[in-house]
C-alpha cells in the first residue's frame, strides 16, 4: 500500500497498473463532481497520475462505479478507454463481487440472511425508498448479510450486495430495523458526522486486458471498528 500527497490529500493506492487504479476513498469525499464543486476522488486521482507520470494537460480517468460521499473504502478507476468500457460492462452485468462492512444499530436477528426488496430513487431529493414491485421506476435489490459480532447495542455486519442500486445497503438495513450508525438520512439516531459506518472492504473483478481475476481489499479504519468494540 502506498501513500502519495496530492493536492494536500493523502491518497492511498490499493492497485495500480497500466489499465486500472484503485484507491482507498476516505469518507466525506465525493467520487465525482456535483453542484457543490467540492474536490473529488476523481480529481485527486487525476492529479496523482499527472504528477507521477509527468503528464501535461488532461489525464484520462474512467469512472466505472461510485461510492456515496459518506462511505469509505475501495474505489476503482480505469486508466484507459478500453479498460473503462470493459470494467463498466462488468458492473452493469453484475459480475463484479463486492463486500462491505457496516456497523448498525441494535443486535441483528437472524444473524445472517438474504434481503430482497424493490427500491425507488427520488433523484430530486437524492433519497431511496422501499417500493411495491409494480411501482413506476422501482428496481429489484438483493443483498446477503452476516453478523460478525455485536456489542453495546450495535452490530458489525458483513454485506455482499447482489445488485448495484443507489443507497441499497443503507436502505435495506434500515428497513430491517437496523440503520447504519451515523446515517441520519435513513433513520440512525447516532450523531451525524462526515461519515457513516459503512466501508467497502473488497472488490473482485476480471482484469480488463489480462483476463484474470483481481481482488482489491481495504481494511476499515481503526475508529470505524471502535464503534462496536474489539470483540
Amino acid at each position: 500500500m502506498q501513500r502519495t500527497a496530492v493536492t494536500s490529500v493523502q491518497l492511498t493506492i490499493l492497485l495500480e497498473d497500466n489499465h486500472c487504479l484503485a484507491i482507498d476513498k476516505p469518507a466525506g469525499m465525493l467520487t465525482m463532481g456535483d453542484a457543490t464543486g467540492d474536490n473529488t476522488a476523481a480529481d485527486i486521482a487525476r492529479s496523482y497520475l499527472r504528477e507521477r507520470y509527468n503528464k501535461p494537460g488532461d489525464v484520462f480517468l474512467g469512472i466505472v462505479h461510485r461510492l456515496d460521499r459518506p462511505v469509505s473504502g475501495v474505489l476503482l478507476f480505469a486508466r484507459t478507454s478500453k479498460a473503462a468500457s470493459r470494467l463498466a460492462d462488468q458492473f452493469r452485468q453484475g459480475t463484479v463481487r463486492k463486500k462491505y462492512q457496516a456497523i448498525v444499530e441494535g443486535h441483528v436477528s437472524p444473524r445472517h440472511g438474504l434481503l430482497e426488496h424493490w427500491l425507488h430513487k427520488d433523484r430530486f431529493r437524492n433519497r431511496v425508498t422501499i417500493a411495491e414491485p409494480d411501482a413506476t421506476g422501482a428496481r429489484p435489490s438483493r443483498l446477503r448479510y452476516q453478523v460478525v459480532r455485536s456489542h453495546s447495542g450495535r452490530s458489525l455486519v458483513e454485506i455482499q450486495p447482489l445488485t448495484g442500486r443507489s443507497h441499497q445497503i443503507r436502505v435495506q438495513l434500515a428497513h430491517l430495523g437496523h440503520p447504519i450508525v451515523g446515517d441520519v438520512k435513513y433513520g440512525s439516531v447516532a450523531q451525524p458526522g462526515h461519515r457513516i459506518a459503512l466501508h467497502a472492504t473488497q472488490l473482485v473483478f476480471q482484469h480488463p486486458t489480462r483476463q484474470e481475476e483481481v481482488m482489491v481489499c481495504s481494511a476499515p479504519p481503526p475508529e470505524f471498528l471502535e464503534r462496536v468494540g474489539s470483540r
